[in-house]
């Protein structure tokens, strides 16, 4: 199904990203958010990160200060394997059939998780492109950021660098550290430019799998939780163990598999496999300065 004109499809090549409106139902929404919220009263009785993925590492990741009081559920890995909500919007939203425009006709899963600012939580996201992460042999990859909650200027939005997917790929390895996030130097660069993704809940973004991309600490009294997929081209093939692994990951979702692999040129370092429980804890580990 054809879901975007040829202006968005334009726009979303020149730019790196789209927003989409009702991207997720109104009854789906409510679904999404129940869900979550039980997620979030479940990781009050925990003092850590808890749960356990594919890998053996933790499901749930929350951030120092974590309490029953005042949580600070940060990230849950591979939802759709524990909810028939998450995996019913990762397979049938109509930004599935808009990425099938923009990098298909054949579509795969990649990974999915969720990524949510409590009110009062202090974790920011630094700057970073998703590929550096998960490299591809093409990439022709598409993240897709669903809105569970109202994204404001407030809250922690997504920060995009218009055209950053077209530039160079940066190193997210500092003084022989895996850093997660590129240097100050770029970010100081880039500040100027930069556009906030904002919508009501039900909304979407689609980005770039290269695009630069970062978000503040929520500075207000109201969440703004992600339900995040990412989808590849079925003939983009992994070249690294997946760091959020599925029993999911891989399904074709729109099209058909072709058994087939297409590979572009780039140049990266291999990105480090995380030990903990998300990319979080490396972005924490180290502060990029230079």
């Amino acid at each position: 199904m054809e879901v975007l004109n040829r202006e968005e499809i334009d726009a979303f090549w020149i730019d790196g990203y789209l927003f989409l409106e009702d991207a997720v139902p109104a009854e789906k929404l409510a679904a999404l958010s129940s869900q979550f919220n039980t997620w979030v009263d479940e990781s009050r009785s925990h003092a850590e990160p808890f749960g356990s993925t594919l890998d053996g590492r933790p499901r749930f990741d929350v951030e120092p200060g974590h309490s029953a009081e005042a949580p600070a559920l940060r990230r849950i890995a591979s939802p759709t394997e524990l909810s028939e909500a998450y995996l019913d919007v990762m397979r049938s939203s109509i930004a599935v059939d808009a990425a099938a425009q923009l990098i298909g006709p054949n579509v795969a899963l990649n990974h999915t998780k969720v990524n949510s600012k409590l009110p009062g939580a202090g974790t920011e996201v630094k700057f970073h492109q998703d590929f550096l992460f998960e490299p591809h042999s093409n990439d022709d990859m598409i993240t897709v950021l669903y809105f569970i909650d109202e994204v404001t200027m407030q809250n922690g939005p997504l920060e995009v660098l218009p055209g950053s997917h077209l530039g160079p790929l940066y190193e997210h390895w500092h003084e022989g550290l895996f850093t997660g996030a590129v240097s100050e130097s770029v970010v100081g660069k880039a500040k100027d430019h930069l556009v906030s993704c904002l919508g009501p809940a039900g909304s979407a973004c689609l980005m770039h799998g290269r695009t630069l991309h970062g978000s503040a600490p929520n500075l207000s009294d109201r969440p703004r939780t992600l339900f995040i997929c990412a989808y590849r081209a079925e003939d983009c093939r992994p070249l690294q163990v997946s760091h959020v692994p599925s029993v999911h990951e891989g399904e074709v979702l729109r099209g058909e598999a072709t058994n087939r692999v297409r590979c572009s040129e780039s140049n990266m370092e291999y990105p480090e496999v995380p030990t903990g429980a998300s990319f979080f804890n490396q972005q924490e580990r180290h502060t990029v300065d230079m």
